[in-house]
Protein backbone atom coordinates (compact mmCIF):
# COMPACT_ATOMS: atom_id res chain seq x y z
CA UNK A 1 0.00 0.00 0.00
CA UNK A 2 1.12 3.55 -0.70
CA UNK A 3 0.21 6.52 1.44
CA UNK A 4 -0.65 9.62 -0.56
CA UNK A 5 -2.09 12.94 0.59
CA UNK A 6 -4.00 13.86 -2.53
CA UNK A 7 -7.61 14.39 -1.51
CA UNK A 8 -9.40 17.28 0.14
CA UNK A 9 -12.99 16.38 -0.69
CA UNK A 10 -15.43 15.01 1.84
CA UNK A 11 -16.10 11.94 -0.30
CA UNK A 12 -12.54 11.29 -1.45
CA UNK A 13 -12.44 12.88 -4.89
CA UNK A 14 -9.07 13.19 -6.61
CA UNK A 15 -7.66 16.38 -7.99
CA UNK A 16 -6.27 16.21 -11.49
CA UNK A 17 -2.49 15.87 -11.53
CA UNK A 18 -1.97 16.66 -15.20
CA UNK A 19 -3.66 18.51 -18.03
CA UNK A 20 -2.05 16.46 -20.81
CA UNK A 21 -3.50 13.11 -21.81
CA UNK A 22 -0.25 11.95 -23.35
CA UNK A 23 1.51 10.31 -20.41
CA UNK A 24 4.70 9.73 -22.38
CA UNK A 25 5.42 13.46 -22.45
CA UNK A 26 5.49 13.80 -18.66
CA UNK A 27 8.78 15.07 -17.27
CA UNK A 28 10.57 12.48 -15.12
CA UNK A 29 11.05 14.88 -12.19
CA UNK A 30 7.51 16.26 -12.22
CA UNK A 31 4.90 15.41 -9.60
CA UNK A 32 2.71 13.88 -12.31
CA UNK A 33 5.47 11.47 -13.28
CA UNK A 34 6.04 10.55 -9.64
CA UNK A 35 2.31 9.93 -9.23
CA UNK A 36 2.33 7.75 -12.36
CA UNK A 37 5.20 5.60 -11.07
CA UNK A 38 3.32 4.98 -7.83
CA UNK A 39 0.14 4.04 -9.69
CA UNK A 40 2.00 1.55 -11.90
CA UNK A 41 2.92 -0.54 -8.86
CA UNK A 42 -0.72 -0.76 -7.77
CA UNK A 43 -1.99 -2.51 -10.90
CA UNK A 44 -1.31 -6.06 -12.10
CA UNK A 45 1.67 -6.49 -14.47
CA UNK A 46 0.85 -5.97 -18.11
CA UNK A 47 -1.92 -3.42 -17.51
CA UNK A 48 -2.25 -0.63 -20.05
CA UNK A 49 -2.03 3.01 -18.98
CA UNK A 50 -5.15 3.64 -21.06
CA UNK A 51 -7.09 1.79 -18.39
CA UNK A 52 -5.66 4.04 -15.68
CA UNK A 53 -6.42 7.42 -17.23
CA UNK A 54 -9.83 9.06 -16.90
CA UNK A 55 -10.98 10.13 -20.34
CA UNK A 56 -12.98 13.05 -18.89
CA UNK A 57 -10.69 14.81 -16.40
CA UNK A 58 -7.39 13.21 -17.61
CA UNK A 59 -6.37 12.10 -14.12
CA UNK A 60 -4.27 8.99 -13.58
CA UNK A 61 -6.65 6.87 -11.54
CA UNK A 62 -5.51 4.51 -8.79
CA UNK A 63 -7.43 1.22 -8.39
CA UNK A 64 -11.05 1.45 -7.17
CA UNK A 65 -11.46 4.95 -8.63
CA UNK A 66 -14.22 5.97 -11.00
CA UNK A 67 -15.33 9.19 -12.64
CA UNK A 68 -18.76 10.40 -11.51
CA UNK A 69 -20.64 12.15 -14.29
CA UNK A 70 -23.01 13.87 -11.86
CA UNK A 71 -20.24 15.42 -9.75
CA UNK A 72 -17.83 15.65 -12.72
CA UNK A 73 -14.83 14.37 -10.76
CA UNK A 74 -13.02 11.13 -9.99
CA UNK A 75 -13.90 9.55 -6.65
CA UNK A 76 -11.62 7.18 -4.77
CA UNK A 77 -13.29 3.88 -3.78
CA UNK A 78 -16.42 4.98 -5.64
CA UNK A 79 -19.59 3.32 -4.34
CA UNK A 80 -22.43 5.20 -6.05
CA UNK A 81 -23.90 8.65 -6.56
CA UNK A 82 -26.73 9.23 -4.10
CA UNK A 83 -29.46 11.34 -5.71
CA UNK A 84 -31.17 11.86 -2.32
CA UNK A 85 -28.07 13.38 -0.73
CA UNK A 86 -26.82 14.97 -3.93
CA UNK A 87 -23.27 13.68 -3.57
CA UNK A 88 -21.05 10.72 -4.31
CA UNK A 89 -20.48 7.99 -1.75
CA UNK A 90 -16.81 7.12 -1.63
CA UNK A 91 -13.83 6.52 0.61
CA UNK A 92 -14.36 9.49 2.90
CA UNK A 93 -18.09 9.32 3.56
CA UNK A 94 -19.16 5.67 3.14
CA UNK A 95 -19.19 5.12 6.90
CA UNK A 96 -21.33 8.20 7.45
CA UNK A 97 -23.68 6.99 4.73
CA UNK A 98 -24.02 3.66 6.59
CA UNK A 99 -24.96 5.49 9.79
CA UNK A 100 -27.45 7.58 7.83
CA UNK A 101 -29.20 4.41 6.59
CA UNK A 102 -29.11 2.96 10.11
CA UNK A 103 -30.73 6.06 11.62
CA UNK A 104 -33.38 6.15 8.90
CA UNK A 105 -34.17 2.49 9.60
CA UNK A 106 -34.57 3.19 13.32
CA UNK A 107 -36.81 6.17 12.58
CA UNK A 108 -38.97 4.16 10.17
CA UNK A 109 -39.29 1.30 12.68
CA UNK A 110 -40.40 3.72 15.38
CA UNK A 111 -42.92 5.37 13.01
CA UNK A 112 -44.40 1.99 12.02
CA UNK A 113 -44.75 1.04 15.69
CA UNK A 114 -46.57 4.31 16.44
CA UNK A 115 -48.91 3.83 13.47
CA UNK A 116 -49.79 0.29 14.58
CA UNK A 117 -50.44 1.52 18.11
CA UNK A 118 -52.67 4.34 16.85
CA UNK A 119 -54.76 1.88 14.82
CA UNK A 120 -55.39 -0.18 17.94
CA UNK A 121 -56.63 2.76 19.99
CA UNK A 122 -60.29 2.47 21.03
CA UNK A 123 -61.32 5.80 19.56
CA UNK A 124 -64.27 6.40 17.26
CA UNK A 125 -63.01 7.64 13.92
CA UNK A 126 -64.46 8.07 10.47
CA UNK A 127 -63.87 4.97 8.35
CA UNK A 128 -61.89 6.80 5.68
CA UNK A 129 -59.34 7.95 8.27
CA UNK A 130 -58.65 4.34 9.20
CA UNK A 131 -58.39 3.50 5.50
CA UNK A 132 -55.81 6.25 4.91
CA UNK A 133 -53.93 5.10 8.02
CA UNK A 134 -53.70 1.55 6.67
CA UNK A 135 -52.41 2.80 3.30
CA UNK A 136 -49.78 4.96 4.98
CA UNK A 137 -48.79 2.04 7.19
CA UNK A 138 -48.30 -0.18 4.11
CA UNK A 139 -46.12 2.50 2.50
CA UNK A 140 -44.04 2.85 5.66
CA UNK A 141 -43.55 -0.92 5.90
CA UNK A 142 -42.38 -1.00 2.27
CA UNK A 143 -39.91 1.83 2.97
CA UNK A 144 -38.71 0.07 6.11
CA UNK A 145 -38.10 -3.17 4.23
CA UNK A 146 -36.15 -1.30 1.55
CA UNK A 147 -34.02 0.46 4.19
CA UNK A 148 -33.31 -2.77 6.04
CA UNK A 149 -32.24 -4.51 2.82
CA UNK A 150 -30.05 -1.54 1.93
CA UNK A 151 -28.53 -1.57 5.42
CA UNK A 152 -27.81 -5.29 5.19
CA UNK A 153 -26.18 -4.88 1.77
CA UNK A 154 -23.91 -2.03 2.84
CA UNK A 155 -23.00 -3.94 5.99
CA UNK A 156 -21.97 -6.88 3.81
CA UNK A 157 -19.80 -4.81 1.47
CA UNK A 158 -18.23 -3.05 4.47
CA UNK A 159 -17.32 -6.39 6.05
CA UNK A 160 -15.77 -7.61 2.78
CA UNK A 161 -14.22 -4.27 1.72
CA UNK A 162 -16.19 -3.94 -1.49
CA UNK A 163 -18.23 -1.19 -3.11
CA UNK A 164 -21.60 -1.20 -4.82
CA UNK A 165 -19.93 -0.38 -8.14
CA UNK A 166 -17.49 -3.29 -7.80
CA UNK A 167 -20.29 -5.72 -6.99
CA UNK A 168 -22.51 -4.54 -9.85
CA UNK A 169 -19.78 -4.10 -12.51
CA UNK A 170 -17.27 -6.72 -11.41
CA UNK A 171 -16.92 -8.28 -14.87
CA UNK A 172 -16.43 -4.88 -16.53
CA UNK A 173 -13.58 -3.73 -14.25
CA UNK A 174 -10.42 -4.88 -16.01
CA UNK A 175 -8.37 -5.71 -12.88
CA UNK A 176 -11.23 -7.80 -11.40
CA UNK A 177 -11.81 -9.97 -14.44
CA UNK A 178 -10.97 -13.62 -13.96
CA UNK A 179 -11.11 -13.41 -10.16
CA UNK A 180 -13.55 -15.96 -8.66
CA UNK A 181 -16.79 -14.45 -7.41
CA UNK A 182 -16.28 -15.68 -3.87
CA UNK A 183 -12.86 -14.00 -3.62
CA UNK A 184 -12.83 -10.40 -2.40
CA UNK A 185 -9.44 -9.08 -3.57
CA UNK A 186 -9.28 -6.02 -1.31
CA UNK A 187 -10.51 -7.71 1.86
CA UNK A 188 -8.05 -7.72 4.77
CA UNK A 189 -10.23 -9.73 7.12
CA UNK A 190 -13.43 -8.71 8.85
CA UNK A 191 -11.78 -6.94 11.79
CA UNK A 192 -9.39 -4.87 9.66
CA UNK A 193 -12.15 -4.09 7.15
CA UNK A 194 -14.37 -2.73 9.90
CA UNK A 195 -11.52 -0.66 11.31
CA UNK A 196 -10.65 0.86 7.93
CA UNK A 197 -14.33 1.47 7.19
CA UNK A 198 -15.09 3.21 10.49
CA UNK A 199 -11.86 5.07 11.09
CA UNK A 200 -11.06 6.70 7.78
CA UNK A 201 -8.43 9.36 8.25
CA UNK A 202 -9.40 12.93 7.47
CA UNK A 203 -5.99 13.87 6.04
CA UNK A 204 -4.81 11.69 3.19
CA UNK A 205 -5.68 8.11 2.47
CA UNK A 206 -4.13 4.74 1.67
CA UNK A 207 -4.10 3.58 -1.93
CA UNK A 208 -4.87 -0.12 -2.22
CA UNK A 209 -2.91 -2.28 -4.63
CA UNK A 210 -4.49 -5.14 -6.55
CA UNK A 211 -3.19 -8.34 -4.87
CA UNK A 212 -1.01 -10.67 -6.97
CA UNK A 213 -2.61 -13.66 -8.62
CA UNK A 214 -0.83 -16.08 -6.25
CA UNK A 215 -2.48 -14.49 -3.23
CA UNK A 216 -5.90 -14.51 -4.91
CA UNK A 217 -5.54 -18.18 -5.78
CA UNK A 218 -4.69 -18.93 -2.16
CA UNK A 219 -7.82 -17.11 -1.03
CA UNK A 220 -9.92 -19.16 -3.45
CA UNK A 221 -8.88 -22.38 -1.70
CA UNK A 222 -11.65 -23.91 0.46
CA UNK A 223 -11.52 -23.39 4.21
CA UNK A 224 -9.95 -26.08 6.35
CA UNK A 225 -10.33 -26.83 10.05
CA UNK A 226 -7.06 -25.01 10.67
CA UNK A 227 -8.33 -21.92 8.85
CA UNK A 228 -11.45 -21.87 11.01
CA UNK A 229 -9.39 -22.33 14.18
CA UNK A 230 -7.03 -19.51 13.15
CA UNK A 231 -9.98 -17.25 12.18
CA UNK A 232 -8.84 -16.91 8.57
CA UNK A 233 -11.88 -14.80 7.69
CA UNK A 234 -11.07 -12.31 10.44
Amino acid sequence: MIKKRQSSSKHGSLKSTTNRPDLEKLRPMSSSSSWLHQIVDLYPPGSSNRDWTCQYCKIIQPPRTRHCHDCDKCVLQFDHHCVWLGTCIGKKNHCRFWWYIFEESILSTWTVALYIESLHLDIEKVWWKDFIGVILLAVLIFILMFLLLLLMFHTYIALTNQTTYEVARRKRIFYLRGIPDRVHPFSKGICRNIYDFCFTRENGFVLEAVPPIEELEARAAPYTCRDLFCCRCC
